[in-house]
């Protein structure tokens, strides 16, 4: 009898991976409570405590990683070769066949809709989502969202969406430490690094690089908050998922990248502008990126029509491009082994940009991790191509600078360099692509902050106007308008009302700072009740000096749009503790007036709030 082939014997096998990994998960959700207990009777330290909850951690986010990555492999047998085979689809036959490159991704776009209808807030849960809940929200994630995420963004890679594997995974390693943690009572500092934890793991098992897991989540998840205890069990994590993925897959590498060599020392001066490029070409990335999002944000259609238009979008630029589809692991490959030619490596990079645009822009599930990757590869080769051919005796091969450019163009894209560094060392294993990386990631995300403050996974929220790197007071003190916090209809008086007829009416007044107006409406100055009482005034002064001629004139006020985190920053420069508030646009018609315990007690209330949420 004829054996079956490797590839049919592992179709059939994915299953029953899948099944397997679900046993060994629920049973690790049976004894959880058993071993929580244990944990609660046995006196220990708080480090050793979150050192062993690491270790759980790790171990669960390295199994994890493998039903995930089943599950890829699981649908894009379903989907694209199950496909292929019906339709006679192949991605490099220039047919009428080729068409069919759009119906995958449609296809799977279709498939998730009852995940799109039942739940329709886990498929908004992006990673910036993800960030904001960690950083500001109190980081409590559901169990499902490692289900409901996992499924949808493996059913859009599988399909030949053109998105990543890592975001997702940060994901659902983030909710394993999440749940853990939650279970155990935890909250605070100690929840993030849990989460933390969970984090690096994921990253760690999917690229078999434990260091760039703990960069990763340092720097990207955590916004590097840096303390000596979450360091040691992020990197125990780490450490104990990369030995599942080891166990599982072997010791090999994410990407089988041929040795790396410096071919002249002036050569470093090119991987230097290929940070410059890379950091240029991160900018355009990230603004288009930004944009479609705005218009499927704005299109007017039904809200499941929006992910089965931009499988349809990416489908049809992988009619003409079909590297694009997937995470395209295996082109990266192909690319740093210098088995790629120069027209193809440079339409890539407009191509997978449109791509991976289209496809998460439009709220399929999926990160954009490998998308950067991958661009950054084509971008290298592309330079590396130029630079070899004007200085063929100094450089190295395309293929090295493909190698540099996805460190380069990934740490500027996420604004996370040392993230790159160690990802493109553990990859190559060499000490020699240090300087070359260290460099070009350095000057990549410089010249990419210089045009964008925040990377790509955090534009979206400093949009809505969220700064994650303040903390979460001054996230909560961005989102509240002074409109709703200000008391409305204040008391105004006139600039020609008399000192007299003042201090009449001021015996027991709603506030303690008039705004002063003309008699065109506009705010002329404010006078402070307390500079009058107790002040002796001559009996002719009360009837003949008015309110515009004692009022201060240089005054700061606060407009009805700015938040309130503005607004401290103007009592910052003033003893008063109420000041006017007046329209948006400079003008200066008064429409409230803003005291320093209102600003408290909004932040109190949203502050309780986010904690029942949470």
């Amino acid at each position: 009898m004829k054996p079956e082939s490797p590839e049919k014997a592992a179709r059939w096998t994915t299953p029953l991976v899948l099944i397997r990994d679900f046993h060994l998960l629920r049973r690790f959700v049976r004894t959880r409570r058993a071993v929580f207990s244990l944990l609660s009777r046995v006196r220990i330290s708080e480090n050793t405590l979150m050192a062993i909850l690491a270790v759980g951690i790790g171990l669960l986010a390295g199994l994890c990683n493998h039903a995930f990555r089943s599950c890829i492999d699981l649908f894009r047998w379903l989907i694209i070769d199950s496909g292929g085979q019906l339709t006679g689809y192949s991605p490099y036959a220039w047919n009428a066949n080729r068409l069919w490159a759009i119906a995958f991704p449609v296809t799977g776009a279709v498939v998730m809709l009852p995940l799109f209808i039942r739940f329709r807030e886990d498929m908004a849960f992006g990673f910036p989502r993800f960030l904001e809940t960690v950083n500001l929200r109190g980081g409590r994630l559901p169990l499902r969202l490692m289900f409901t995420r996992g499924i949808a963004s493996a059913l859009t890679i599988g399909s030949g969406g053109s998105a990543g594997q890592e975001g997702p995974i940060a994901q659902i390693g983030g909710t394993a430490g999440s749940v853990v943690g939650h279970l155990l009572g935890m909250s605070g500092e100690r929840l993030k690094v849990l989460i933390g934890c969970g984090v690096s793991g994921g990253v760690a098992a999917t690229f078999n690089a434990p260091l760039a897991g703990v960069f990763f989540a340092h720097e990207i998840v955590l916004l590097s908050s840096f303390e000596l205890s979450s360091f040691t069990s992020i990197v125990i994590s780490s450490g104990m998922a990369t030995v599942v993925s080891r166990a599982m897959y072997g010791d090999i590498p994410a990407f089988d990248v041929p040795a790396y060599q410096l071919v002249h020392p002036l050569e470093l001066a090119l991987y230097a502008l290929l940070g410059v490029v890379c950091g240029c070409l991160a900018a355009l990335f990230i603004t288009g990126y930004g944009k479609t999002r705005g218009f499927f944000a704005r299109l007017q259609v039904n809200p499941l029509w929006k992910p089965i238009l931009g499988g349809f979008l990416a489908g049809c630029v992988g009619v003409l491009l079909p590297q694009v589809q997937g995470n395209g692991y295996d082109f990266i490959e192909k690319a740093v082994s210098n088995d790629v030619g120069w027209l193809l490596v440079t339409l890539l990079i407009a191509g997978k940009m449109v791509a991976t645009c289209v496809t998460v822009g439009s709220g399929l599930p999926g990160g954009t991790f490998a998308p950067s990757l991958f661009i950054g590869s084509v971008a290298g080769m592309s330079f590396g191509f130029l630079a070899n051919g004007l200085f063929p005796f100094h450089t190295a091969t395309p293929g090295a600078y493909a190698l540099v450019g996805m460190g380069a163009f990934l740490a500027s894209v996420t604004h996370a360099p040392m993230t790159g560094i160690f990802l493109l060392f553990e990859m190559t294993g060499s000490y020699k692509v240090i300087v070359p990386i260290m460099l070009a990631c350095a000057i990549g995300t410089a010249v990419a902050r210089h045009f964008h403050k925040d990377g790509i996974d955090t534009a979206d929220l400093a949009a809505r106007g969220i700064d994650l790197r303040a903390g979460r007071e001054q996230a909560v003190l961005e989102q509240i308008r002074v409109r709703g916090v200000m008391v409305r209809d204040p008391e105004i008086l006139p600039e020609t009302m008399t000192i007299r007829q003042f201090l009449a009416r001021s015996h027991s007044p709603r506030q303690t700072t008039f705004p002063v107006v003309t008699a065109w409406g506009e705010l002329s100055g404010v006078v402070v009740i307390h500079d009058f009482l107790g002040t002796a005034f001559e009996p002719g002064l009360l009837d003949r000096v008015t309110l515009g001629e004692m009022a201060a004139v240089d005054i700061l006020t606060i407009a009805s749009e700015d938040s309130l985190a503005e607004a401290l920053r103007v009592f910052e420069r003033t003893p008063l503790d109420e000041l006017p508030v007046v329209e948006p646009g400079g003008r200066r018609r008064v429409v409230g007036i803003l005291t320093r315990h209102a600003i408290a007690a909004a932040y109190n209330r949203a502050m309780v709030t986010q904690s029942f949420k949470g």
